[in-house]
């Protein structure tokens, strides 16, 4: 096990470099994220094993989520309270080399297109995905639904701006749900899976005229963190919520928004094909493996990382089979942080290797499996 820590500022994502094998981007937010500046660390696992950092970014606002480029070695995308998505080359000082401002709201996430490279797309608390492409200012394409009043209470309605993370009072956007994550799909250069604070995971399809192909609650209503794709099954998604448990979905077995067979104002939502309970609070992130179609890593505000083996892959012939077996889906239990885990991400290049951080200002590198 390998650790760095970031005095003063508590990390929230973690990403492993697509084009170096010891390469972390480190995304971390002063006073927990309320208030403050917020820091990019990009980090180096030197051969003696020592973690260093070659370079440090300070920014105005909290930064939430990082995603390395796909387009150039040296650039890193990163997610901020103050509602901008900033472009960072590590080889310059200072400032960023882009920066894009057209969310309302804490942005939450980003995420760089796998397949066309051109893209990336980032989620915000006002309720949208945005897709951009990197030469431009102005973003391609946003995405938004309506917000869904049946799951929760609709908020008192104000004239008054929604404020940033800086500034208080926080309220709740009266126009749509927040939207934790979105990512592209590592199959399909056009399909962005998202899920939100109303417990939808939605499926969008930028080609559409009509983007939201597949939109069902996943968390029987409860806010849903996070979700990723398979890497090796097109149609697998795995779901994380405030409930403590992952849910694995198969998309072939949900109906579309055009054909549902669920009686309207359904708080359930479709069954799941797995699902793994084990944490003892809101599981945080999760993120399936590079290297094998059958595991998944998620973190939790319990301060724990887990790996966990999901026996509902193409080789399972009968449901039966897998209810057995689920005493067995949990792999690892990673322990050693001392406060909330906020980011996890597997190695691209060493098998079985993973790295988290948390409001600990501790980063760790360890072997999952």
């Amino acid at each position: 096990m390998l650790a760095f820590k970031t005095p003063g500022y508590n990390g929230y994502s973690i990403k492993y470099s697509p084009f170096y094998d010891n390469k972390l981007a480190v995304a971390t937010a002063a006073n927990y994220g309320l208030v403050g500046n917020g820091k990019l660390w990009v980090l180096s696992i030197q051969d003696n094993g020592q973690i260093t950092p070659d370079a440090v970014f300070e920014t105005q606002d909290g930064l939430f989520d990082v995603a390395w480029s796909e387009l150039h070695e040296n650039q890193v995308l990163t997610s901020s309270g103050d509602g901008t998505v900033s472009l960072f080359d590590t080889t310059l000082s200072r400032y960023p080399i882009a920066k894009f401002q057209e969310h309302n709201r804490e942005v939450f996430s980003v995420f760089w297109n796998l397949v066309d490279k051109s893209l990336f797309c980032s989620s915000s608390w006002d309720g949208t995905v945005k897709v951009w492409n990197p030469n431009r200012q102005q973003s391609i394409m946003t995405l938004r639904s309506a917000k869904d009043l049946s799951v929760k209470a609709e908020a008192v309605q104000t004239d008054r701006k929604p404020p940033l993370s800086s500034n208080k009072p926080t309220i709740e956007n009266p126009a749509s749900d927040c939207v934790y994550q979105a990512l592209f799909s590592p199959h399909d250069a056009s399909t962005i899976l998202s899920v939100n604070s109303a417990s939808h995971c939605q499926v969008w399809d930028i080609r559409q005229p009509s983007p939201l192909t597949l939109d069902f609650i996943s968390h029987n209503g409860l806010e849903a963190l996070a979700c990723d794709y398979n890497k090796y099954r097109p149609s697998v998604i795995a779901t994380a919520s405030v409930d403590k448990s992952i849910k694995v979905w198969d998309l072939r077995m949900i109906p579309n928004i055009n054909h549902q067979f669920l009686p309207h104002g359904n708080k359930i939502g479709p069954s799941p094909l797995n699902k793994l309970v084990g944490h003892d609070f809101a599981v945080r992130k999760v993120t399936w493996s590079p290297h094998a179609s059958d595991a998944l890593l998620s973190c939790s505000y319990d301060m724990t990382c887990k790996v966990w083996k999901d026996y509902t892959d193409d080789r399972a012939k009968f449901l039966n089979t897998v209810r057995l077996r689920h005493g067995q889906a949990l792999v690892n239990s990673f322990d050693r942080h001392r406060e909330f885990v906020m980011g996890c991400d597997w190695s691209l290049w060493g098998n079985g290797f993973a790295a988290s951080t948390g409001w600990d200002e501790m980063v760790y590198v360890w072997k999952a499996t």
